[in-house]
């Protein structure tokens, strides 16, 4: 059985939801990333930022990135996959939520990701195609 912890990206970084959307761009930049988990106080997963966000939520509406909060940007409580899920578990969670990115938490703590470029380099091209249908096909 293939599992989230199989394919994931180790290591996955996160900050705090009081950190500027500057600071997250610049971390992103540093760890060759496009998104972040955001942390709240007690060091529990409340968001995701990513490098659209900035883009589209940050600076094309005027915000300034030294002055605008990560937690302004995340929508609500991302979704999350236990190390051990089975990858077909996964990607239900994903296509189900048309979400592209999926954090990877073991033991209440994050330990990965799982990107769309992940999931390219370990499904077949069946599973792959359902995918991509599943988040880009459909309005």
């Amino acid at each position: 059985m293939t599992t989230a912890r199989d394919i994931m990206k180790p290591g996955a970084q996160w900050i705090s939801k009081d950190e500027t959307v500057g600071k997250a761009a610049r971390v992103m930049a540093e760890l060759g990333v496009g998104s972040l988990v955001i942390a709240d106080d007690n060091d529990r997963m409340c968001g995701i930022i990513t490098d659209r966000d900035i883009v589209v939520k940050c600076i094309a509406q005027g915000l300034s990135p030294a002055n605008a909060r990560a937690a302004e940007l995340c929508e609500s409580t991302p979704r999350w996959v236990a190390a051990d899920a089975d990858v077909e578990d996964v990607l239900d969670q994903m296509e189900s939520h048309r979400i592209k990115r999926m954090p990877v938490i073991d033991n209440k703590r994050l330990v990965g990701m799982i990107s769309e470029a992940d999931l390219a380099r370990h499904l077949d091209d069946n599973q792959l195609g359902e995918f991509v249908t599943a988040i880009y096909g459909r309005p």
